[in-house]
Protein backbone atom coordinates (compact mmCIF):
# COMPACT_ATOMS: atom_id res chain seq x y z
CA UNK A 1 0.00 0.00 0.00
CA UNK A 2 1.36 3.36 -0.72
CA UNK A 3 1.45 6.15 2.17
CA UNK A 4 0.64 9.18 0.13
CA UNK A 5 1.65 11.18 2.86
CA UNK A 6 5.27 10.77 2.61
CA UNK A 7 4.61 9.97 -1.33
CA UNK A 8 4.84 14.12 -1.26
CA UNK A 9 8.29 14.18 -0.06
CA UNK A 10 9.87 11.48 -2.07
CA UNK A 11 9.98 12.13 -5.83
CA UNK A 12 11.72 8.73 -6.64
CA UNK A 13 8.59 7.10 -5.11
CA UNK A 14 6.51 9.14 -6.97
CA UNK A 15 8.21 8.55 -10.35
CA UNK A 16 8.04 5.04 -9.49
CA UNK A 17 4.26 4.90 -9.31
CA UNK A 18 3.59 6.73 -12.40
CA UNK A 19 6.02 4.18 -14.13
CA UNK A 20 4.11 1.27 -12.69
CA UNK A 21 0.66 3.03 -13.95
CA UNK A 22 1.98 3.82 -17.21
CA UNK A 23 2.88 -0.23 -17.28
CA UNK A 24 -0.70 -1.18 -16.59
CA UNK A 25 -2.08 1.20 -18.68
CA UNK A 26 -0.01 -0.46 -21.50
CA UNK A 27 -0.87 -3.75 -20.13
CA UNK A 28 -4.57 -3.18 -19.84
CA UNK A 29 -4.50 -1.54 -23.77
CA UNK A 30 -2.85 -4.72 -24.56
CA UNK A 31 -5.37 -7.02 -23.65
CA UNK A 32 -7.95 -4.70 -24.83
CA UNK A 33 -6.46 -5.30 -28.55
CA UNK A 34 -6.48 -8.76 -27.77
CA UNK A 35 -10.01 -8.97 -27.37
CA UNK A 36 -11.21 -6.80 -29.78
CA UNK A 37 -8.87 -8.84 -32.39
CA UNK A 38 -7.75 -12.68 -31.63
CA UNK A 39 -6.54 -13.02 -34.75
CA UNK A 40 -3.44 -10.73 -34.67
CA UNK A 41 -0.23 -11.49 -34.42
CA UNK A 42 1.92 -10.47 -31.06
CA UNK A 43 3.80 -8.06 -33.66
CA UNK A 44 0.11 -6.27 -35.10
CA UNK A 45 -0.39 -5.48 -31.48
CA UNK A 46 2.79 -4.25 -30.53
CA UNK A 47 2.45 -1.99 -33.74
CA UNK A 48 -1.44 -0.84 -32.87
CA UNK A 49 -0.32 -0.25 -29.57
CA UNK A 50 2.37 1.72 -30.47
CA UNK A 51 0.11 3.66 -32.49
CA UNK A 52 -2.48 4.56 -29.71
CA UNK A 53 0.66 5.63 -27.91
CA UNK A 54 1.38 8.74 -30.37
CA UNK A 55 -1.87 9.11 -31.59
CA UNK A 56 -4.78 8.07 -28.78
CA UNK A 57 -8.00 10.53 -28.94
CA UNK A 58 -7.40 13.22 -27.16
CA UNK A 59 -4.54 13.19 -26.37
CA UNK A 60 -2.87 14.01 -29.90
CA UNK A 61 -0.78 16.96 -28.97
CA UNK A 62 0.45 15.38 -25.75
CA UNK A 63 -1.05 15.24 -22.32
CA UNK A 64 -0.36 18.39 -21.07
CA UNK A 65 -2.62 21.67 -20.47
CA UNK A 66 -2.19 24.14 -22.91
CA UNK A 67 -0.98 25.28 -26.19
CA UNK A 68 1.75 23.25 -28.30
CA UNK A 69 4.80 25.03 -28.61
CA UNK A 70 8.23 23.74 -30.22
CA UNK A 71 10.51 22.90 -28.02
CA UNK A 72 12.84 25.34 -29.37
CA UNK A 73 10.85 28.19 -28.65
CA UNK A 74 10.57 27.90 -25.25
CA UNK A 75 13.42 29.70 -23.15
Amino acid sequence: MVDFDSMSADPALRLRLALDLFETGEAMMRQRFRLLHPDWAAVQIDEALGRWLHERPGAEAGDAVGRPAALASVK
